[in-house]
């Protein structure tokens, strides 16, 4: 069976609860889940709005990265989804989880998974903040 079991980039709230569902494998004997969430501050300055945006060959780039997540880990499931729009304080802007027979290769497989993600994949960051200046941080920020 594909390891890869489900990856999005999606306009509507991401769930925790439909990633781990996702990745549920009896031959797992762990489980690792990172949750990215929008925060109210960056470089020490508060954030009052931010956005993401994809470059339309992000799902295949994230396909690319889950592939090589897959095939570098002894994983028995792993699931990415990250968010495109506007988001809120608190939103998931990405999850991540890998689930596996150790919760070492796990945690490593999970760790790969996103700061690849984060390198790889074409999504884009703008923020706006308090004193109104913005942001653009793109895929590696």
């Amino acid at each position: 069976m594909n390891a890869i079991r489900l990856l999005g980039i999606r306009d509507t709230p991401l769930s925790v609860d439909e990633v781990l569902a996702a990745v549920g494998d009896n031959a797992a004997g762990g489980t690792t889940l990172f949750v990215g969430t929008v925060r109210d501050h960056d470089s020490g300055k508060p954030v009052t709005l931010l956005s993401y945006s994809a470059h339309p060959s992000a799902e295949a780039e994230l396909r690319r990265v889950a592939e090589k997540v897959a095939a570098d880990f002894p994983v028995t499931a792993l699931a990415a989804v990250h968010r495109v729009g506007e988001l809120s304080l608190g939103d998931a802007a990405v999850i991540v989880a890998v689930a596996a027979a150790h919760r070492g290769e796990a945690f490593e497989a999970s760790r790969r998974l996103i700061d690849d993600l984060k390198k790889e994949v074409p999504i884009w960051k703008h923020q706006v903040f308090a004193d109104g200046s913005t942001e653009w941080v793109g895929a590696g920020g």
